[in-house]
Order: C-alpha cells, then structure tokens, then sequence
C-alpha cells in the first residue's frame, strides 16, 4: 500500500498539468465522473454575472452585436475545434447532442445520394443515438442495420449512404478506430457521422487530418462546459457547400432578418443554426473553455492513459481477487479516458463509494465507471478511490 502512495506522490510531483488544477472549483472528494458532468471552473461563475448583470441587465438587446452574442456559435466553435483536430470555420455550437445527431445523420443521407437505402449505426452506440438514427431512416425512408464497430467494414456495400459511430463507448470506454472506419466507410461511398461525447477533450481526434464528414459532441463532458451546456456539429470544409440540414431556420439563413419566406441556406457551418441561440449557457461554455488556454491535448492523453494505467494497477492491488473485472481495454490504442469494471452488486457499491468520497458512476446492470480528467485529477486521488473501492468491496 504505501509503495502505491509512493508511486502517486511521484507522479503527481512529475505531472506538467498539474497547475490546471487551480483553474477548477474541487473540494476533498475524488470525483471520477468528469466523463458524465465536468467540474466547475472558476472563471465561470464571475462571466456568467457579467452576461446577466452587464451584457442583458444594462445592454439588453444591444448586447446581440456589441457583445458578440450573435457570433457566439461560430466563435465558440472555433474555440473547441483545435480540441478536436479541425481547422477553424467547421464547427457551429447550438442544440444539443440529439439534435446534432439527427441533423448530421439526415444530412449524410442526403449527401450520400439516391440508390443508397441503408444506415448503419453502432449497435453498442448511446441509446439515444439509436433512437434518432431510427427515425432519420424512417423519414427519409432507408432501412437501419445495428452493427458492432468491429463489423462495419463487413457490413458496408454499396447500399450504404451513413455510418453512425462512437469514437469511445460510453459503458466500457473502448476507443475506436476513428482513422481506418472513416477510410472504410469512403471506400464504399458512404459518409461518416462520428459522435465525439466521450473522446472530445480527453484524447486527439484529428478530424481533418482523417477526413471525417460529420461530427457532434457535447461540451459537458471533459469540456467542462456545465449542465445542459450546448453541443456542436462539425461539417466539413469540402462538404458545407453540400450540407442540406433537416432543421432549417432563420439563423442558418444568409439574410437571417430578411424574413423572405424561401429559404437559401448560409454560407459555411452556419447551415448547421437553427434558431435562436442559448446565449447564457453558451457563454459559460465559452468561459469555461479558457482552462484549456495553453494545453496541449497530446499532453492531456499521455495523462489520461497513466492514470488509467495506474487506476488499474492500483484496483490489481486494493481489490480482493475476483469482485471486480475491467471491461475497458488494457491496450492503450483501444482505450479512452474511463475504465469500467463489472461488479456483482454494482449499483449498491457505487452509493457505498459516494458515501465515502469518491464519485463515479453507475451503468445497469453491473458497470461501475470511472472517468479520469486529466486537467483536474491526480494520481494520489486515482490511489486513494482503488484503495477505498477495496475496502468497499472487502468481505
């Protein structure tokens, strides 16, 4: 046990992003469920009075230009795009995930052309993922097929119009081969839809470098934008010419205060608006970004994977032989930034855990999920939670 308090002390002394943990409101408990609602960082709260007090208390409509309220989800979106591996002028922020997805999803569709009847979604994907891809077949009249990541290239034909995609899954944070999919699903014609939930500031995305079509994310997540914070959509450069989005408004129109009754869609990821956006969230969001000023997101994922390492190795120590058994990837190249065990009584262990500090999650029927953020955890909390999940689960 102290070797493994010795080893976290090491590292916690060796960590380059240790300095980020001041940029966070934190407190003594170990929170590991940053894959689910980030921490709060402390630049928020003082914005979000300025946006209330200043920009809509003494500005009010005025605050629409000269506080760039308008331009917001364009600004913010170039904001999260060297996160994610895009160039500026591709990301929109606005909506949430959901409608992202059936917005990017119907797109794709009608990108992809006629002669072209089926979608493929990931059968392990976030239920709600699977809702709308069902419905997005129902409306523009396709057939949907659930298929394990492992077994979509054997599935793509010449059928194919969109392939919907997890880049880390949700309950065991399996990471997925984002480069060779996206090269598979072009090779048959297809476009990719890819959703970045549980990969966008935890892990390289290289969205441009890779070619992906389409992508949403949420910013809640390991973006710390808070809850119910806005999601964004990505449309390719080469593609927005061609992006035909389902939801059309009067914010994605070229003269949005023209009010002509034909729609002709703006230029640029502005198709990607709908109406009008959730400005106080959406500059939380943008506050809350400020944390990432100055950090590199290789640095991030070398951080996020020797936590995970050292997660695992410490459960390997803490945890009697056999309550517990790792459904994350011990091979760093299939591995997000959670481990997932599988646990007999896990839904009565994770209140155990709460109870005493450490807060994780729980997936029905049997996962308990840890999710490790690495601009805000250290290794002495990563021990601490393993030795505390032993004692918990101790006879």
């Amino acid at each position: 046990m102290s070797d493994l308090r010795d080893a976290a002390e090491k590292l916690d002394a060796e960590d380059v992003l240790a300095g980020k943990r001041s940029a966070f409101v934190l407190d003594d408990v170990v929170y590991l469920d940053g894959n689910s609602l980030g921490a709060l960082p402390v630049g928020v709260p003082g914005r979000v009075e300025d946006v209330v007090r200043r920009q809509w208390g003494e500005l009010r409509i005025r605050s629409w230009e000269e506080s760039g309220w308008w331009t917001a989800p364009e600004r913010i979106g170039d904001r999260i795009a060297p996160l994610v591996g895009a160039a500026p002028g591709q990301i929109v922020v606005g909506d949430s995930t959901s409608v992202n997805v059936f917005k990017a999803v119907v797109a794709a569709v009608r990108m992809a052309g006629e002669g072209r009847d089926e979608i493929l979604v990931d059968a392990t994907t976030f239920p709600t993922d699977g809702y709308i891809a069902e419905s997005a077949a129902r409306m523009t009249g396709r057939t949907l097929r659930a298929v394990p990541p492992g077994e979509v290239r054997a599935a793509l034909s010449g059928r194919t119009a969109a392939v919907l995609l997890n880049h880390v899954d949700y309950r065991t944070g399996r990471l997925h081969h984002l480069p060779g999919l996206t090269a598979a699903v072009h090779a048959a014609g297809a476009v990719a839809v890819w959703d970045l939930c549980h990969s966008a500031g935890a892990l390289p995305v290289g969205l441009d470098e890779h070619g992906v079509d389409l992508a949403v994310g949420c910013t809640y997540k390991y973006l710390n934008g808070g809850p119910g914070s806005p999601a964004y959509l990505y449309v390719r450069a080469g593609l927005q010419e061609r992006f035909d989005s389902p939801l059309p408004g009067w914010n994605s129109h070229v003269e949005p205060f023209g009010m002509r009754t034909d729609f002709e869609p703006a230029a640029g990821a502005v198709r990607g608006r709908v109406g009008t956006p959730d400005i106080l969230s959406m500059l939380a969001l943008e506050a809350a970004l400020e944390v990432w000023d100055g950090v590199s997101i290789e640095a991030v994922r070398a951080k996020s994977l020797a936590l995970t390492d050292f997660f695992l190795e410490c459960v390997a120590e803490y945890v009697p032989r056999g309550r517990v058994e790792s459904v994350t990837p011990d091979a760093h190249a299939e591995r997000g930034s959670q481990v997932a065990l599988r646990c007999e009584d896990a839904g009565e262990a994770m209140k155990r855990l709460i109870e005493r500090g450490v807060v994780g999650d729980f997936r029905h029927p049997d996962v308990l999920r840890f999710g490790f953020t690495p601009l805000y955890v250290g290794f002495a909390e990563v021990e601490r939670a393993a030795r505390v999940l032993g004692e918990v689960l101790a006879p």
